[in-house]
């Protein structure tokens, strides 16, 4: 499993050599640092543990500090866990770059949607509403709840709530182009979450 942590810079576009403009995704990605690493034998399955993020030292607590100082790595802002096949071909202290993908491949990006607040049934459910007529009185609120009989509102139905600030995943975007110099890498579409926020990069698990 082939996976990199990322910052999202923002949209723009790129054209192709037939002249086609193609919206992209900038996503500033690594490099990752592998802080552990876990076996079979000692955990009971394989996987690494990886840092990105600059943060403040002062930031950081005693606990995570003697982590990061086992691997020998400097303090970060986020810890994220990859499975991979084999463990041991990883090293602590070792760093992952955007050189693992390769133009024209498609990989899942995950990341947390924009929050949007508490919002009415017709914007969270896409709902319709009533006519806008002065006697209708009955406008944008929430249709009937249901039946007489058990008095209550039964679960599942879609009322007004908290909107946004959900763990999304895009799959199968195309990579577009990869700069290795610069730690960038460019996605055909959009991804979820707001600029200057976490993402996770992996290789499809659908391609």
């Amino acid at each position: 499993m082939k996976a990199i942590l990322g910052e999202k810079i923002g949209m723009t576009q790129m054209f192709t050599p037939e002249g086609k403009a193609v919206p992209v995704t900038v996503i500033q990605a690594g490099p990752c640092v592998v802080v552990q690493t876990k076996t079979a034998d000692t955990d009971g399955y394989e996987a690494i543990q990886v840092s990105y993020g600059a943060i403040k030292e002062k930031n950081v607590n005693k606990p995570l500090k003697g982590h990061f100082a086992k691997a020998n790595a400097k303090v970060s802002r986020y810890l994220r866990e990859f499975r991979v096949e084999n463990a041991g071909d990883y090293s602590l202290g070792q760093e992952i770059k955007v050189d693992i993908f390769q133009v024209g491949e498609s990989v899942d990006v995950t990341g947390t949607s924009k929050g949007k607040g508490f919002q009415g049934s017709i914007k969270l459910h896409g709902q319709h509403r009533g006519p806008m007529g002065h006697g209708s009185k009955y406008h944008r609120r929430t249709g009937s709840l249901g039946a007489l009989g058990p008095n209550r509102v039964f679960i599942g139905r879609p009322l007004p709530g908290r909107m946004g600030g959900d763990k999304i995943t895009i799959q199968n975007l195309e990579v577009i182009k990869v700069d290795v110099e610069n730690n960038l890498i460019l996605v055909k579409g959009s991804v979820p979450g707001a600029k200057k926020s976490m993402v996770t990069v992996k290789a499809s698990v659908k391609a």
